[in-house]
């Protein structure tokens, strides 16, 4: 493990994310791996993958499941809206956890639970059914395709202000391999020559 103290500047990391993505929630508890390591202000933002492919053709269990992706992201929308980013910081990893390590997908049951679990009102969970924080909603997801483009969605990272969409990982990198990916990927993004850098993924996700 590497001395925080000796870490400096704070690398300031925000990470754009849906909290029914399997591969925002991935790719950020690796973040979550990696502060726990390494001294890093690392906050996190909604970029709605409903508002994303709203107008998109999407093949039928696509589509399904961006419908349903409106509820949790607008929830924790509300939270910034309302409580400030610290309070999405608490909110997004108890919905993770329960979304995608549990997998439960009754998001009527998820969110009144998360909410209860982080200490936030109650009646956070009604704004899952209306469109109360819908322009803010499409406002933070704007920003993030401005960072990397239209085209692309979560995860989406800004490292010191250096955007780009992933790294998709199918697992979490644990210990040193989590700084080793941190650190990999902060370099190319950091390149204004590097623009993609992918393979087919062939392994199931693992939340563990």
């Amino acid at each position: 493990m590497e001395d925080k103290s000796s870490q400096a500047p704070t690398p300031e990391v925000t990470a754009y994310v849906d909290p029914s993505c399997p591969f925002a929630w991935i790719t950020s508890r690796w973040l979550m791996e990696v502060a726990r390591m390494r001294s890093i202000a690392l906050r996190f933002e909604v970029m709605s993958l409903a508002v994303v492919n709203e107008h998109r053709d999407l093949e039928p269990w696509y589509r399904e499941f961006n419908d349903r992706a409106w509820g949790p992201a607008r929830v924790c929308t509300a939270a910034v809206t309302r409580h400030g980013s610290a309070a999405l910081a608490r909110l997004y990893p108890a919905l993770g956890r329960r979304i995608h390590d549990e997998g439960d997908k009754d998001f009527d049951t998820v969110i009144p639970a998360a909410l209860d679990e982080v200490g936030l009102p109650a009646d956070l969970a009604e704004v899952a059914r209306g469109s109360d924080v819908d322009e803010q909603m499409r406002a933070s997801t704007a920003r993030a395709q401005q960072l990397v483009g239209e085209d692309l969605g979560t995860p989406t990272i800004v490292v010191d202000g250096v955007a780009f969409f992933g790294p998709v990982l199918s697992s979490i990198p644990r210990g040193e391999d989590a700084l080793r990916v941190f650190d990999g990927a902060r370099l190319l993004a950091g390149c204004p020559a590097f623009s993609e850098l992918k393979r087919a993924r062939t392994d199931a996700l693992s939340f563990t």
